[in-house]
């Protein structure tokens, strides 16, 4: 998108944080679901998450925000400073991130994105663990974390510990979805709330690559798809 479409990873990320903090305000709006726990992880997905916290807390929800390896590039340390800047509280620790789901009403699933590859890396098993026990309602960017990008679902293996023993990690269903800018072939029998954010493609685009994407209402930055693959 960024060499032909001439924007800027910081405008994408912008934009794409922008239109998830919206997607979550309407499926899961105030002040029933006030409290958000923002789970990021060290990519641009993660990214995502943290411009997503941002402008939530512009909208007056509670964010947290869960870095258990925060992102090392210029970035993402930038755009953890700015949540910082606004006293967005941050969680690094495990133990802090379980305990503290129980205060939280909804979380944001900004983990892996369709990049990610098996095996499942310590301490993201006991994280998708955790997400798949908890009770709380969860958006997921993208693509849910864990989840193949072509074939969806799918139960993950961990990395072999010091004895050289795995284990396996169940993927869970989140009850919404944000995908961005055209949804993945992973997501097409998706049965939850679906959205689509990212209004950053050309007509040209559109055309060339036949995305066939749906007109965005107004001033909207998310339209609403039909559920389980209609």
């Amino acid at each position: 998108m960024s060499p032909s479409g001439a924007f800027s990873l910081d405008q994408l990320m912008e934009l794409a944080g922008l239109a998830c903090a919206q997607a979550l305000s309407k499926t899961f709006p105030l002040p029933a679901h006030k409290r958000v726990m923002v789970c990021c992880g060290p990519g641009n997905q993660g990214g995502d998450g943290l411009v997503a916290a941002r402008h939530l807390h512009m909208f007056k929800y509670k964010p947290t925000i869960y870095l258990p390896k925060p992102g090392s590039k210029d970035i993402y340390q930038r755009l953890l400073r700015q949540c910082e800047n606004l006293k967005i509280p941050v969680l690094r620790d495990t133990t802090e991130f379980e305990s503290g789901l129980k205060q939280h009403d909804v979380i944001l699933d900004a983990i892996f994105g369709f990049s990610f590859k098996p095996p499942l890396r310590s301490p993201f098993d006991k994280i998708i663990h955790s997400l798949r026990s908890s009770n709380l309602p969860i958006l997921s960017i993208d693509i849910p974390s864990g989840w193949d990008v072509e074939l969806g679902p799918q139960r993950l293996e961990t990395q072999p510990d010091s004895e050289g023993k795995t284990s396996v990690v169940d993927t869970f269903d989140p009850e919404a979805l944000i995908s961005l800018t055209v949804p993945k072939m992973g997501v097409r029998e998706y049965k939850g709330r679906h959205w689509l954010g990212g209004r950053f493609v050309s007509e040209e685009l559109d055309e060339k690559f036949q995305l066939n994407l749906p007109d965005y209402e107004g001033t909207e930055q998310v339209v609403e798809l039909p559920q389980g693959g209609q």
